[in-house]
């Protein structure tokens, strides 16, 4: 199995934002046991994007079961039983796992941010660490400055959704349910560090 650090980076989260409730709808059609893709198949079949157009819909659906096959089946069932917030942290999880790229974001910016009182993130912020970035990654560097902007929006678009950033672009620290940290822990504890302060937050409870 590859390491974080071995993992390509993937940029096809550019194509919505956190899509809470086609996730849910999505979430619920998979069956214990089964594969994700059977579960794609449904989830088009049923149109979870009713509203789109076809080659649209195809895209999304397809992100949100990229995203939610990482969760572990406890981390689905809490998903899916859970209350919104807890579902938008599962969300933010699953992106992060899914993304590297969005994964050393959360830690190496957003948490790095928190922890030094440094609380506004900016545009430049994300153009800084992809800069850093594609200085290792030929894939990175190659993309059009269109392709940019637009990942770059639906980042702290995905971000304002999960409640790392408010509406005005200020981090938020992590206020994650006891029963999102006992996943997490349970599984990765590393991966707490993709909210913000949420480590701090354990401390204290």
């Amino acid at each position: 199995m590859q390491s974080a650090e071995q993992r390509p980076y993937l940029m096809s989260f550019g194509t919505g934002g956190l899509y809470i409730n086609e996730s849910v709808a999505v979430a619920r059609l998979h069956l214990p046991g089964a594969d994700w893709d059977s579960t794609l198949a449904a989830a088009q079949e049923k149109g979870a994007f009713p509203v789109r157009k076809t080659s649209s819909a195809r895209r999304s659906i397809r992100e949100i079961v990229n995203r939610l096959k990482l969760l572990s089946p406890d981390e689905l069932a809490l998903f899916i039983e859970g209350d919104r917030s807890e579902q938008a942290a599962l969300l933010w999880l699953a992106a992060c796992r899914a993304y590297r790229f969005i994964g050393e974001f959360a830690v190496e910016v957003v948490s790095d941010r928190f922890l030094s009182l440094r609380t506004h993130l900016t545009y430049d912020d994300f153009d800084r660490f992809l800069s850093a970035k594609e200085e290792w990654s030929p894939k990175l560097a190659a993309l059009s400055t269109s392709t940019r902007a637009k990942l770059r929006a639906v980042l702290f678009r995905l971000m304002r959704e999960a409640e790392i950033l408010s509406q005005d672009d200020r981090i938020l620290g992590a206020m994650l349910s006891p029963r999102v940290v006992a996943l997490i822990q349970a599984g990765n504890p590393e991966e707490l560090r993709f909210f913000p302060g949420a480590e701090r937050q354990l401390r204290r409870s």
